[in-house]
């Protein structure tokens, strides 16, 4: 109520990029201060149960629910939204080089439709600065994964030195990997996500984490966050490069350029859209994936969560993990508490032991 309340009425008058860097600046501060992210997890942190706790990539999670990257691109409030609920966030997109991404304003709100309009354009400090600052957290409370993607100024077919320079500059950072091969926000970089591009580019990186591992004596995973606007064919493809190729799991999924059933005239901006509108289609992805897996390959549900429900439906599609983002801006910290709390009572309902028995249940 304090966030809906107080909170948001003065954000939603700023300008939606300037009151996210506060937010971001508030997170850093507050964990930065003594006893700072003791208040945070007081007011707005979730206590780790045993129906909701999920062990998965050889990772524990102390809740289902998480953080989605870009909202901290430069992991600089990591220890502020580790007390907030979350059980486990994502960092970046991060790039090797620091850029600044797309001209201002790239951000833009469409209230009624509660969903955003984003083309930040992997606006972010570098890899190295990342590093620095994962490297300086002491005491990690949740999984932090890094984001990676490519700088925007390179070619598609040496996109994959890239993505192997962000895992050799973070490799002993992040608790597992994403690739980021579906913001609609890089110019062509969505055509990785296809055919042989997607082949050789995955190839590549699986080959550097297995260097990193050798080198570090210490395996990780790494995931590929898809996008939603595919075919059914294309999407069928995709996880059929994906699924023997070594990687650990799939995010389905990022923004989409779809604009349907919009009312805000924001919906005009290009750019990825996340939000509501995204949920229906993000969900129907996480289905295929996990049918044409057999379940096999786990999913990290995204797009369009902002109940329990929601979140609950990308489970039942196959959703091993599930993320937020847009909810938190329009309904504030509290959500953590209200999804996880809703999902006990769901699971319950349904006979649910564990919220492992409810990932895929629709399929049964």
């Amino acid at each position: 109520m304090l966030y809906r309340n107080l909170a948001k009425p003065i954000f939603f008058k700023m300008d939606p990029e300037k009151a996210h860097h506060l937010v971001i600046g508030g997170l850093h501060s507050a964990g930065a201060f003594p006893g700072g992210t003791g208040l945070l997890r007081s007011m707005y942190g979730v206590n780790e149960t045993a129906d909701l706790a999920v062990d998965l990539f050889g990772i524990h999670f102390p809740t289902p629910v998480g953080l989605a990257a870009g909202l901290d691109k430069n992991a600089a409030a990591v220890d502020g939204f580790s007390s907030i609920g979350f059980g486990f966030m994502e960092v970046g997109t991060v790039t090797p080089k620091g850029q600044p991404g797309n001209e201002q304003p790239r951000l833009f709100r469409l209230p009624p439709d509660e969903a955003l309009v984003n083309r930040m354009g992997f606006n972010n400090e570098g890899a190295e600065a990342m590093a620095k600052r994962l490297a300086a957290i002491k005491n990690r409370r949740i999984p932090v994964a890094v984001n990676i993607g490519k700088n925007k100024v390179t070619p598609n077919e040496e996109a994959y030195k890239d993505y192997q320079e962000c895992l050799r500059t973070l490799y002993p950072y992040g608790d597992f990997f994403v690739v980021n091969i579906s913001s609609p926000n890089t110019p062509d970089l969505r055509n990785l996500q296809y055919g042989s591009e997607l082949s050789t580019l995955v190839r590549h990186i699986m080959e550097e984490m297995r260097a990193q591992a050798a080198k570090h004596g210490e395996s990780k995973h790494i995931l590929v966050k898809i996008a939603p606007d595919v075919s059914d064919g294309e999407l069928e493809e995709m996880v059929d490069a994906l699924a023997p190729s070594g990687i650990s799991g799939i995010i389905a999924t990022n923004t989409t350029i779809g604009r349907e059933g919009l009312s805000h005239p924001n919906a005009k901006e290009t750019g990825g859209l996340s939000g509501k509108p995204l949920r229906i289609r993000s969900t129907e992805v996480v289905s295929r994936v996990y049918r044409q897996t057999g379940g096999k390959l786990p999913i990290i549900g995204s797009g369009g969560i902002f109940t329990a429900e929601d979140a609950y439906e990308k489970i039942r599609a196959g959703a091993s993990l599930v993320e937020i983002y847009t909810a938190l801006i329009y309904e504030g910290p509290e959500i953590n508490r209200k999804i996880n709390a809703g999902l006990r009572e769901l699971l319950r309902r349904d006979g649910f032991a564990h919220i492992s028995e409810a990932v895929g249940a629709d399929h049964h």
